[in-house]
């Protein structure tokens, strides 16, 4: 009796522990080799680097479901990005919208909501009247917006995706894949990271204000990973009978972000198991190597025939990311400045070098450095006025130095600081000269987740 009361009190507590904010158990090591998938498609990706860590049958064209609604909220979340839309504009009911089946928030034809609120019950609730809403609000019908569903799609390279609808009802044509959903969350996660101010929401209402009054709906998330995974931050569920159970679920441990994608499981509880499953296999074996400063401030290199002797660089972005496995170490990773060698004239944001990265001498990836400023060629007229300027503007002081008549400093080309020389590069490099340091930061790594049937059913 009491030894059968402790072992249901000890699994009780860790379900309890599992489940409270805050606190992390530990992640199992599992290897590639020892994962049992049934899934029929599946994919593990880190969304910094886009490195995929595991797939089965990634490219396998399948009914997504629900899961569709992550490209209706990226280009929700693109059109608030650019000032078109905002949180609090009104989004308007139609008869086409509030005729939507399967899991639906009940919107009747007239009726407003927020924009904000319209995405709640996007992700959390999974309605397709919302999502066909937003579509229309958007685009003006749901056809137009699917038609930038696929114009999206394109330019993000899920060459194995068409879109149908905005909600994901099963539709004839309406496929995609576990890469190409894989692709969509990664941008709307890594260019939106507030979606997951609303996709961690467990519990929420919204207020249907129609001809008979105001009355609360209660929202309920569909994704039951937030209560059983304590790294989940979201994403989105799916299933029709169909599509079967898919999720696109994301999760983050220690610093380390992951995409986990399962499409076609039979039942809801292998969806959750596998997804579980990849999400452990990815935390226990990759940890992400962050740089955070590609390239000091004050950078210059210098030019040969031009109106400067310098120029300043830039790098095309400020941080470089990458993804490191099981016995790889961020203290093996080496970063080299290499520059061209420079000839006017250079347009502000010509590439003039990269910032290369190697782990163990192998090149494992590179930023471009831009020019900061144009730098026009050297004419006669400029070296005329040059030799004018010296001859009558320029007096060698008593140490034999030259300095400009009255004080100033004596010349319109750039002051180039001391020079410091760049490594190895499989371009031509010069000399880099610059009044900050060249390295950038020091490594900091961290060790490292419905449609057609009723709501609940996800």
């Amino acid at each position: 009796m009491n030894r059968k009361f402790w072992k249901g009190f000890m699994c009780i507590l860790t379900a309890l522990l599992f489940m409270v904010p805050g606190i992390h158990m530990t992640v199992p090591q599992v290897y590639a080799e020892d994962l049992t998938i049934e899934s029929p498609s599946v994919i593990l990706m880190e969304p910094t680097t886009g490195q995929v860590l595991y797939e089965k049958n990634a490219d396998e064209q399948r009914h997504p479901a629900s899961v569709t609604k992550v490209m209706t909220l990226l280009l929700a979340f693109e059109q608030i990005g650019a000032g078109k839309m905002t949180m609090n504009d009104t989004v308007t009911i139609s008869a086409h919208a509030a005729s939507m089946g399967g899991s639906q928030c009940f919107f009747e034809e007239g009726e407003t909501q927020t924009v904000e609120d319209m995405i709640k019950c996007i992700i959390i609730a999974s309605g397709n009247d919302a999502a066909v809403a937003m579509g229309e609000h958007i685009a003006g019908s749901e056809e137009a917006f699917v038609a930038l569903m696929n114009e999206k799609a394109a330019e993000l390279g899920m060459v194995n995706t068409n879109f149908v609808n905005a909600c994901g009802l099963d539709a004839e044509g309406h496929l995609t894949t576990a890469r190409d959903i894989a692709i969509m969350t990664r941008e709307l996660t890594t260019k939106y990271p507030q979606i997951f101010d609303y996709s961690t929401i467990w519990m929420d209402s919204i207020t249907h204000i129609t001809a008979r009054g105001a009355s609360d709906f209660g929202l309920s998330n569909t994704n039951k990973l937030l209560k059983t995974y304590p790294y989940c931050t979201g994403l989105k569920t799916g299933y029709t009978s169909e599509a079967g159970f898919s999720i696109s679920a994301t999760a983050t441990k220690d610093g380390v972000d992951l995409i986990a994608v399962v499409m076609g499981a039979s039942t809801k509880d292998i969806r959750n198991t596998e997804v579980c499953k990849l999400f452990d296999y990815g935390f226990a074996n990759c940890q992400v190597y962050r740089d955070e400063s590609v390239l000091g401030t004050g950078t210059y290199v210098p030019v040969k025939r031009g109106t400067k002797e310098a120029i300043g660089c830039v790098p095309e972005q400020n941080t470089f990311h990458y993804m490191l496995t099981r016995e790889q170490v961020p203290e093996q990773i080496k970063k080299e400045l290499n520059y061209s060698e420079l000839t006017a004239p250079i347009k502000q944001g010509d590439i003039i070098g990269e910032a290369v990265y190697y782990y163990n001498g192998e090149r494992i990836g590179a930023v471009p450095l831009l020019a900061a400023e144009d730098v026009e060629a050297v004419s006669y007229g400029f070296c005329f006025r040059q030799a004018v300027y010296h001859l009558f503007c320029v007096e060698k002081n008593e140490n034999g130095i030259s300095s400009q008549a009255g004080g100033a400093s004596g010349s319109d080309t750039t002051a180039v600081p001391e020079t410091e020389e760049t490594t190895g590069s499989e371009m031509d490099t010069t000399a880099v000269l610059e009044t900050g340091e060249t390295t950038g930061s020091e490594t900091e790594a961290a060790a490292a987740t419905d449609t057609g049937g009723t709501s609940d059913s996800e």
